[in-house]
Order: C-alpha cells, then sequence, then structure tokens
C-alpha cells in the first residue's frame, strides 16, 4: 500500500469540516481555540441573560446556560480533532470521507428536524405542558424561541459531526494499518470523541421528564462511545 502524503495543515477547503471552513473564511480572523469558545460563549450567553431579563424568563437561564456551554465545547472539540488529524500521515480516503463528504452537515439538519417536529408536533399533542411551553411559558416570545433554536441548531450539527467522525473512525479501524505512533494519536483523537460525548450528558438532568428528548440524547452518547470504543479496539498496527 503506497504510503500517503502527508499534507499542510493549511489546505482550508475539502479538509475541512464546514464549521471550520466557515470560521477560517473570514478576512482577517484567526482565532485559537480558546478565542473562538470565548467569543460563542459570550455571544450566546448574553443572548440568554438579555432575554430573560428582557421576558423574565430566569428559569430558562440555566438549561440555556448548559446547552451554550455544550456547544461551545464542542466548537474547541471540533477544531482540535480537525487540526491534529491533519497533522497524521493518514489514508486519503479517511481525510476525505472524514472532511470532504459533508456528512455531519446532513446529519445535523437531520437531527434537528426530528427535533422541530418533536417540539412543535408531537410534544404539543402529549399530556403536560411541552418543552418551550415548560421554558417560556403558554406564549412564547419569538426572539426567545429564535434564540433557542438557534442554539439547538449548534448543538444538532456538534452531535452529527460527533456520530460521524465515530461512524468514520471506525471504518478506517477496519480498513486501513497505521503506523505504532499514528495509531496511538488516532486512539486519542477517538477518546476525545467519546469524552465530548460524556460531556453531552450535561443536558440530561433538563430531559428528565421528556423521555423521548433523554432516549435520544443518552442513546446518541452511548452510540459515539460504543462504535469508538470499537474503532480503537480493532485499530490494526503495522509490524
Amino acid at each position: 500500500m503506497a504510503r500517503p502524503e502527508l499534507r499542510s495543515e493549511a489546505e482550508p477547503y475539502g479538509e475541512t469540516w464546514v464549521y471550520e471552513s466557515i470560521v477560517g473564511a473570514v478576512p482577517g480572523v484567526d482565532l485559537t481555540d480558546l478565542q473562538a469558545m470565548a467569543i460563542q460563549l459570550v455571544l450566546f450567553e448574553t443572548g440568554v441573560l438579555v432575554l430573560a431579563w428582557a421576558y423574565d424568563l430566569w428559569t430558562a437561564v440555566l438549561p440555556g446556560t448548559v446547552a451554550v456551554a455544550v456547544a461551545a465545547a464542542g466548537s474547541v472539540v471540533m477544531r482540535r480533532f480537525g487540526r491534529r488529524t491533519r497533522r497524521l500521515d493518514l489514508p486519503e480516503p479517511y481525510r476525505r470521507l472524514l472532511f470532504g463528504s459533508s456528512i455531519e452537515v446532513v446529519l445535523g439538519v437531520l437531527a434537528f428536524v426530528a427535533l422541530v417536529t418533536h417540539l412543535f408536533i408531537f410534544d404539543p399533542q402529549t399530556a403536560g405542558p411541552g418543552l418551550l411551553e415548560g421554558l417560556f411559558g403558554p406564549e412564547p416570545p419569538v426572539p426567545a424561541v429564535y434564540l433557542t433554536l438557534l442554539i439547538l441548531w449548534d448543538l444538532c450539527y456538534r452531535i452529527g459531526t460527533s456520530w460521524w467522525a465515530a461512524v468514520v473512525a471506525l471504518w478506517r479501524s477496519l480498513r486501513f494499518e497505521f503506523e505504532p505512533e499514528t495509531a496511538r494519536q488516532l486512539r486519542r483523537l477517538d477518546a476525545t470523541n467519546v469524552a465530548f460525548g460524556l460531556f453531552q450528558l450535561a443536558m440530561v438532568p433538563f430531559l428528565l421528564d421528556r423521555p423521548v428528548l433523554l432516549v435520544a440524547v443518552g442513546g446518541h452518547v452511548v452510540a459515539v462511545a460504543v462504535v469508538s470504543v470499537a474503532a480503537m479496539a480493532t485499530l490494526r498496527v503495522r509490524g
């Protein structure tokens, strides 16, 4: 098997996830991981607090803050995962499938559409107040719903990326062999994906009375963990 050419980390398109391409395409902006996370936290959390003050929605601040924190952590994980992956000498099919297919966006869209359907169709048909009504009252303010859906989309995109990274990692492990040091780095990346999945469990306390969402989040975390661990266990090392 011919060894793939080690590419420069500076290749911005076709070698990045969509989120990385958007951030990297802003002219004159070169943010560190912590700076990107800080900006995202400040912008979203300011929106949460301002709307809570404007509409007296203080009960929604804690779940909103946790959701913002998980999304911001996902931004850091994606940037570091992508950067460290591109530093490795990896087979081109794996890199192309992981970054160039944009499947993570498709998975994020599917998760978001399912969530919106649940919030606006399924939830109102069940006994008791729906999630949005429980957070914002019987007449949810439009700006609060807008910000909520924006944050939820961010979460769904991170979830889609995490799931895709796990699936492609398992395919990679079954398909290719790697040098010992490369294999060690790949296992670290897979473990990072598992850690981010576990961090998403911070949302579980707010879903205990929402069995469908609870199963969806919990099932996602378990699935990512199982597939990623399988990818680590089946990783083949040359020699």
